[in-house]
């Protein structure tokens, strides 16, 4: 039986990328044969970016710093701004729907006195994230069919002991899953400490700027720190709003935030958030921006 292979799942986040640098330093063993980048800005127009620019910054710094290649990976179905902006017509009934892949907050009317709330099924981690990096992973150990009962990669995810509920076992017979910072115990304040201890800058936060999973915190330092990436999502939302009003399938009216109020118009400072009433809780997967 060969050696398993093992690989860094990089979101370029503060946890992979201290997993990364520890692991290059000899923290962390064995040596990994590489990382993986899932980059869901990429495909046909790779210029239509889908994290801030500081992220790409940071990676490719961050690619001088290893020991190992990073692999750059993106989806089979292009790039996740043009999926989730795109009109499809059903084969089979002739009608317009929209394909939103994202996890959208939506809001239905179904009488004058009567709204339905929703949310639309998450696809963008499993198709922009996950199925890139496997693709890579059952490209780099050899193989185009997974074999059964035989584990060849090892898959290094930088979640750490703070979010241990985001734990998932790998579905793909052939991956098995580590949490390196779990074995640790280090929470994100200690990759944050270790990156100042040995003399590192402090990584970006690796995340979708329209992500609909953004806490108010996180949505209220886009607004005030940059509010170009902020005025990117507002107008997503729009272009989604408009995209699901021409909709024959698709009746809720989608939004990025679960208030399910217009980013827009959207207080975000402690005294602000007082007034709106959720009715959702965010529940990340746990495969982003780490």
């Amino acid at each position: 039986m060969k050696d398993k292979l093992h690989a860094i799942s990089l979101g370029a986040g503060v946890q992979s990328s201290v997993v990364a640098l520890m692991a290059a330093k000899g923290e962390i063993t064995p040596m990994p044969s590489c990382a993986i980048f899932s980059d869901v800005g990429a495909g046909e127009r790779g210029n239509l970016r889908a994290e801030p620019e500081r992220v790409y910054e940071w990676l490719d710094w961050l690619e001088k710093q290893l020991p190992f290649p990073v692999h750059r990976v993106h989806s089979t179905k292009g790039n996740l701004i043009e999926a989730s902006q795109k009109m499809r017509t059903s084969k089979k009934t002739g009608k317009q729907y929209w394909c939103a892949t994202l996890p959208f907050f939506t809001l239905e009317q179904v009488t004058a006195a009567k709204a339905r709330k929703g949310i639309l099924r998450r696809q963008c981690t499993e198709d922009f994230k996950i199925l890139p990096l496997v693709s890579k992973l059952r490209e780099l150990c050899g193989i185009k069919r997974a074999p059964r009962g035989e584990v060849l990669a090892v898959n290094w995810i930088g979640i750490s002991w703070d979010e241990i509920q985001r734990m998932k076992q790998s579905r793909n017979s052939f991956i098995e899953n580590r949490w390196p910072l779990i074995e640790l115990k280090m929470r994100r304040s200690d990759c944050l400490d270790w990156m100042k201890r040995n003399g590192y800058p402090e990584p970006p936060r690796s995340a979708c700027y329209f992500c609909p999973y953004h806490s108010n915190k996180e949505w209220g330092r886009m607004k005030k720190e940059n509010p170009k990436e902020f005025e990117m999502a507002v107008k997503f939302e729009e272009t989604a709003q408009k995209l699901q009003g021409d909709c024959e399938v698709l009746r809720g009216k989608p939004f990025l935030h679960n208030s399910l109020v217009p980013l827009k118009e959207i207080d975000f400072s402690d005294e602000g958030m007082k007034q709106y009433d959720f009715g959702f809780i965010n529940e990340c997967s746990g495969n982003c921006g780490l």
